[in-house]
C-alpha cells in the first residue's frame, strides 16, 4: 500500500497529547492550589461520623461471596441468551444447538448448587454456614 492510502493518524495524536497535557495540568493545579492539614484528625478513617474500632482484617462470611459469583454467573448468562436471541437469524440451526446446550449446562449447575445447599441460606438449610463455622472453630 502507498503511504497515502494509510488513514491520518495526526488527530489521535493530537487528542492524545491534550489528554496528557489537562490531566497533567489538573493534577499540577491541584498540588499547587489544594490545602494542607497537619492535624491529626486529618488521617483518621470517617466513616459516617462513628470511630473505628479494631483492625479491618476479620473474616466474612462466604456466603456473601457466593451470591455475588452466583449474581455474575447468572447475569452473564442474560447477556449470552440475548445476543443468541438478537443474532438467531444468521446463527440458524447451528446457534439453537449450541444456546440449547448452554442453557442445559446452566441448568445442570443450577441444580447441582441447590442440591449441595450452596442457595440455603435461610434459617432451616445452613449446611453452608455450619461447615464455615467448624472450619473457624478449629482454626
Amino acid at each position: 500500500m502507498p503511504p497515502s492510502s494509510y488513514p491520518t493518524l495526526w488527530p489521535f495524536l493530537v487528542y492524545g497529547i491534550l489528554v496528557v497535557l489537562l490531566t497533567g495540568g489538573m493534577l499540577l493545579a491541584s498540588y499547587f492550589l489544594g490545602e494542607r492539614h497537619q492535624e491529626k484528625e486529618t488521617d483518621e478513617v470517617y466513616e459516617a461520623g462513628i470511630t473505628a474500632t479494631g483492625t479491618a482484617r476479620f473474616l466474612f462470611p462466604v456466603h456473601f461471596y457466593l451470591i455475588a459469583m452466583f449474581f455474575v454467573i447468572f447475569d452473564l448468562e442474560a447477556v449470552f441468551i440475548i445476543s443468541w436471541a438478537i443474532a438467531i437469524r444468521p446463527l440458524g440451526w447451528t446457534g439453537y444447538v449450541a444456546i440449547v446446550i448452554f442453557i442445559v449446562v446452566l441448568v445442570a449447575v443450577l441444580i447441582y448448587e441447590w442440591r449441595i445447599g450452596a442457595l440455603n441460606f435461610g434459617p432451616e438449610g445452613k449446611k453452608i454456614l455450619r461447615a464455615y463455622k467448624r472450619k473457624i472453630k478449629k482454626s
